[in-house]
């Protein structure tokens, strides 16, 4: 279970650690993937980037959760 972190005296939750991470995770894949030139088969790219970092985000939650 996440537990809440606290700095200074205030609470934050754990999520501002982990969804950093998951977007350095979803840049560094969109620029492998823009270098390889394999963007051109995706069709909506907007919805593939959100996508991406959803599933970055969940599998870092997963993987740290416990």
């Amino acid at each position: 279970m996440l537990h809440e972190m606290s700095i200074g005296g205030m609470l934050f939750s754990p999520l501002v650690v982990l969804v950093p991470l998951a977007f350095i995770l979803a840049a560094a894949t969109r620029l492998a993937l823009h270098y390889l030139e394999l963007r051109r088969y995706i069709w909506k790219e907007a919805w593939f980037d959100v996508a991406m970092f959803v599933c970055y985000l969940a599998a870092i939650v997963y993987l740290f959760g416990d």
